[in-house]
C-alpha cells in the first residue's frame, strides 16, 4: 500500500521558518512535489523535483525562500520554508508519481497519483 505521510506544519510568525517532511512508502517514485491549498482557493503548485535528483522547480511566489529536497535512505522528502509570509498560510500536500513526467507537467496536480493527507501551515502577521 502506497502511503505519503506529512508532518512539520504549525503556527509561525511572519519571517519565521518551518520544515515539512513527507515519508513515502509502498513503492518507488519518479518525481515528487509539494502543493498547497488555502481556504476558498484552488490547490496550487509549490515545488517539484525528480526522485533521482536533477532539476528542481518552484512557483515564483516561493523562489528564494523555499527549498525542496529528499533523503533517499529515509524515503523522505522535505520542504524547507524560510522567510514565511501570511500569504503562505495553507494546507500543504506532498504528492508523488511513478510515471515519467515531462518538465511542464511537474506543476500540474493531476500528474501525481499519490497524495498525502496534508499538514497545516499558518503564518501570523
Amino acid at each position: 500500500q502506497v502511503q505519503l505521510v506529512e508532518s512539520g506544519g504549525g503556527l509561525v510568525q511572519a519571517g519565521g521558518s518551518l520544515r515539512l517532511s513527507c515519508v513515502a512508502s509502498g513503492r518507488t517514485f519518479s518525481s515528487y512535489a509539494w502543493f498547497r491549498q488555502a481556504p476558498g482557493k484552488e490547490r496550487e503548485f509549490v515545488a517539484a523535483k525528480s526522485w533521482s535528483g536533477g532539476n528542481t522547480y518552484y512557483a515564483d511566489s516561493v523562489k528564494g525562500r523555499f527549498t525542496i529536497s529528499r533523503d533517499m535512505a529515509k524515503n523522505t522528502v522535505y520542504l524547507q520554508m524560510n522567510s514565511l509570509k501570511p500569504e503562505d498560510t495553507a494546507a500543504y500536500y506532498c504528492a508523488a508519481t511513478a510515471r515519467a513526467l515531462a518538465p511542464g507537467a511537474r506543476q500540474v496536480a493531476g500528474a501525481y497519483e499519490y497524495w498525502g493527507q496534508g499538514t497545516q501551515v499558518t503564518v501570523s502577521s
